[in-house]
């Protein structure tokens, strides 16, 4: 039986970290190849354009630190915990950088026409971060009641 509750602290590992890749690879896949085509558009700021679609990329490592986390925890008495706080979270980052690429990609989209809303229009992609963080910190206090 215990092996069987480790084996799911393992996908609750993994799940963290691959479901937040996931989000991160869409998100900044989506605001990519926005910044690719603003720059085929426009003669100058391709720089800030490059620097917006790698935005997303920080579900990803959200996800790796919790994983290192709650990997201090894994034991039978914490594998169901572990399972729930991975997988949750994992499908949290997953939707945040998912749709903060969308964000990125119509502030990079918006900009390029205007240029003097490139400092507004990031606001909805911080938005979506900050939910991110927050995913990220009521998971670190959810694995301090987990024992290891």
């Amino acid at each position: 039986m215990d092996n069987i509750l480790i084996g799911f602290a393992y996908i609750g590992l993994f799940a963290v970290v691959s479901l937040s890749a996931i989000g991160s690879i869409i998100g900044c896949a989506r605001s990519g190849m926005a910044a690719i085509g603003a720059m085929m558009e426009t003669e100058t700021g391709h720089g800030k354009f490059l620097g917006v679609a790698a935005l997303p990329s920080t579900h990803a490592i959200l996800g790796i630190v919790l994983m290192f986390i709650l990997q201090q925890k894994t034991g039978a008495a914490a594998a169901l915990g572990i399972f729930a706080i991975g997988g949750l979270a994992g499908l949290a980052l997953l939707m945040c950088g998912t749709y903060q690429g969308n964000c990125c990609a119509m502030a990079i989209n918006a900009s390029k026409s205007k240029p003097e809303i490139f400092g507004k229009s990031l606001a909805p992609a911080g938005i979506v971060e900050g939910f991110a963080v927050f995913v990220f910190v009521m998971a670190l206090v959810l694995s301090q009641s987990l024992k290891a």
